[in-house]
């Protein structure tokens, strides 16, 4: 038996427009979240991103300054709805960066915090390799939709 697919060639794993709206919500909620606490300690932030030793020393400051504010952004536009399949594509493309920032770190055996959260990271691990790639899965169903899930 032959499964189609749904016009314009996307095809998301989720199709029930309230379990859309909420991993929209779950991880748009995560992001906020995220954001303001690192929004509320720049500094702490930027020696977390100082801690991965990939980005030069000046850049930290800057990434440290704008990513906190694109995560709340996004997130915010993600549960509103507003251009969700865009926040829902940029939050993709952060949690690919994420899951390799994070997987570079753990192959050259730095250990640190991963910075997601303030003052409140957990290990950057395996673990949040694995949870980075859940999150990723279910804003990829958001981004895929046929439907506007509101």
């Amino acid at each position: 038996m032959e499964r189609s697919r749904p016009s314009g060639g996307r095809v998301a794993m989720i199709r029930n427009k309230w379990a859309l709206f909420g991993c929209g919500l779950i991880v748009g909620g995560l992001f906020i979240w995220a954001g303001i606490l690192k929004i509320i300690d720049p500094l702490g932030f930027a020696q977390s991103i100082k801690n991965y030793r990939f980005f030069p020393h000046e850049m930290g400051f800057f990434v440290a300054i704008i990513l906190p504010w694109v995560e709340v952004l996004s997130g915010a536009f993600l549960i509103l709805g507003v251009f969700r399949r865009s926040s829902a594509l940029l939050i993709s493309l952060l949690l690919v960066g994420f899951i390799g920032l994070v997987a570079m770190a753990v192959l050259r055996g730095i250990n640190t915090a991963c910075g997601c959260f303030g003052s409140l990271s957990r290990k950057a691990d395996l673990k949040l390799i694995l949870l980075d790639t859940f999150l990723l899965l279910l804003t990829l169903n958001v981004f895929l939709a046929k439907h506007r899930p509101n």
